[in-house]
């Protein structure tokens, strides 16, 4: 071989360096950096919160936590929304996505999920002084829901076409909404709905409908199967070890119970 084509070679190498650089999984990459990004939420009590020391706190946030641990790695927090949370994995601006993330075969399609780790199901609250008792009931009346969230997904799949449904950005503002009657009903998750109503009481607010029961996943990059693996692993240990039970009761007053895996 003469030096011109050693030269060739060399160049040519050279060239997919960055290349083999950049086909690392999520894992190796994770584990090389010593730290791990988790998008959470921080408008979503008690998934996700700010406390009073300003810093983000809640079951979300302790899962976090606990899977950075057990990979023995850092864990920076990335905030999200409901609407961004899957364009922040896709775009790897996040390792995985920690934000009470149900699983349908919508999102299926862009991302990966890991087992459940927590329960979750969403409804529709309003006063008790107003009269629903199934979707029908619904018709003329106004709904506000978090743009992009799962509870909007399935209002929209089962609303009749007369309702009026508001759609918000983030669950702050679909809360204020529905705190100074600027619709007549929410649909939510169950634990905002109670920490809703425990802060207002004068609202008279109830359980009307049942939107959807839905467990919280992990979201997981498409391709990352090996990620996924290692944080089913760590699941798996969580719950076989009271973890998961201890966390649900801790925020949201019952066990996590059965959950898909």
């Amino acid at each position: 071989m003469n030096r011109r084509t050693l030269a060739k070679l060399g160049f040519v190498l050279a060239a997919l360096m960055p290349l083999a650089g950049h086909a690392q999984t999520a894992l190796e990459d994770v584990l090389a950096r010593k730290q791990i990004v988790i998008a959470i939420p921080t408008d979503f009590p008690p998934y996700g919160f700010v406390g009073t020391d300003l810093k983000p706190q809640g079951l979300d946030i302790d899962m976090a936590h606990l899977i950075g641990a057990r990979l023995g790695v850092a864990v920076e927090l990335l905030p999200v929304t409901s609407a961004n949370r899957i364009a922040y994995l896709q775009t790897r601006k996040a390792q995985l996505v920690i934000s009470t993330l149900g699983k349908n075969a919508e999102r299926e399609k862009v991302i990966d999920f890991t087992a459940a780790y927590s329960p979750f199901f969403q409804a529709v609250f309003a006063a008790r002084s107003l009269p629903v008792k199934a979707f029908s009931d619904l018709a003329g009346k106004t709904v506000g829901v978090t743009r992009g969230a799962m509870e909007d997904i399935e209002l929209a799949r089962v609303a009749p076409p007369s309702v009026d449904i508001r759609r918000f950005e983030d669950n702050n503002v679909t809360v204020a909404a529905f705190v100074a009657g600027q619709v007549q009903a929410i649909a939510t998750g169950a634990s905002v709905a109670a920490t809703v109503m425990q802060r207002n009481p004068q609202l008279n607010a109830e359980y009307k409908l049942l939107l959807k029961d839905s467990p919280n996943f992990i979201g997981v990059a498409k391709g990352e199967d090996r990620l996924r693996v290692r944080v089913n692993e760590i699941i798996a240990a969580a719950r076989a070890a009271g973890e998961l039970d201890r966390l649900s009761q801790r925020w949201l007053g019952r066990p996590a119970g059965d959950l898909p895996q």
